[in-house]
């Protein structure tokens, strides 16, 4: 999706890195489902809650912000 909408972005592999899987940990607030998107600071939750977004028409404007 974010693909599509030619948004660069960073993956992490969290199983490689374990300081990053203990900063997501910390970062959602002890959430462990992949992925775990942010935009920016903002925690976005994972595929589920960006695709709603994208639905409801919010996550172009998170975007555009």
């Amino acid at each position: 999706l974010l693909k599509s909408k030619n948004v660069e972005f960073e993956e992490f592999d969290i199983w490689k890195d374990p300081a990053k899987a203990k900063e997501m940990l910390q970062r959602t607030n002890g959430k462990r489902t992949i992925p775990q998107i942010f935009i920016g600071e903002q925690y976005i939750g994972g595929n589920d809650e960006l695709q709603t977004l994208n639905r409801s028409g919010e996550l172009d404007k998170i975007l555009s912000s």
